[in-house]
C-alpha cells in the first residue's frame, strides 16, 4: 500500500533492512493499509472487516479531530526508490483522571509491525517514542492491554519494563 504521506512531518526515522523506516501521523489514505495490519493475526483476522470502511472512516475522523488522541502511521521508503508504504501503526490516547493525585495517563492501543520489519526494532522505536511523547504532555503512567493469548507480545512489553500489574476486563456491548 502506498502512503500519501506528502508534507507529513516525521516523528521518528531510522533505517532498517531495505530502507528508512518513518513514523507519522496517520492520514485517511492509510486506513486500508492499517486495517491489513490490524488484520495480519488469528484474533485480528476475526474482529476486522475491511469490504465496508465507513465505520473505519467514522472512527478515524473523530480520533484525528481530537488532540488527545494520535494515530500513528510508520511507513517503510524501500532503499529501491519505490514508494513508501505503511508498515506499523498504533494509537496513542491521552486521558485526565482524578486516581494519583489527578495524574493524566497514556492508553498505547493496536501496536502492529509487518511481520517483514518484526525483530528490527521498530516496535521498541515506536513504542519508546510514545513513552516520550507521553512524557512531554504530562502523563505520569502509560497503561496497555494485550489479549492474554499474545504472550510474544507480553515478552516485547516487559523487556521495555511494562509490568503486568493489573488484572483487566471487558465487557463486549
Amino acid at each position: 500500500m502506498t502512503s500519501t504521506s506528502a508534507g507529513q512531518n516525521a516523528l521518528l526515522t531510522f533505517g532498517v533492512d531495505g530502507g528508512t523506516f518513518r513514523l507519522r501521523r496517520a492520514v485517511r489514505a492509510d486506513l486500508p493499509a492499517i486495517l491489513l495490519l490490524l488484520a495480519d493475526d488469528q484474533l485480528g483476522s476475526a474482529r476486522e472487516d475491511a469490504a465496508d470502511l465507513t465505520p473505519y472512516e467514522a472512527a478515524f475522523e473523530a480520533i484525528d479531530a481530537d488532540p488527545a488522541h494520535l494515530l500513528l502511521a510508520g511507513e517503510l521508503a524501500p532503499a529501491d526508490g519505490s514508494g513508501p508504504r505503511v508498515v506499523a501503526t498504533f494509537q496513542l490516547s491521552f486521558l485526565p483522571g482524578l486516581s494519583r493525585r489527578g495524574t493524566w495517563r497514556a492508553q498505547l492501543e493496536a501496536v502492529r509491525v509487518a511481520g517483514e520489519l518484526r525483530g528490527q526494532g521498530v516496535g521498541a522505536a515506536m513504542v519508546e517514542w510514545a513513552l516520550g511523547e507521553s512524557r512531554r504532555r504530562g502523563c505520569s503512567l502509560v497503561q496497555l492491554t494485550t489479549d492474554k493469548s499474545r504472550t510474544a507480545a507480553h515478552r516485547f512489553y516487559e523487556r521495555l519494563g511494562f509490568v503486568a500489574s493489573h488484572e483487566g476486563m471487558k465487557l463486549l456491548l
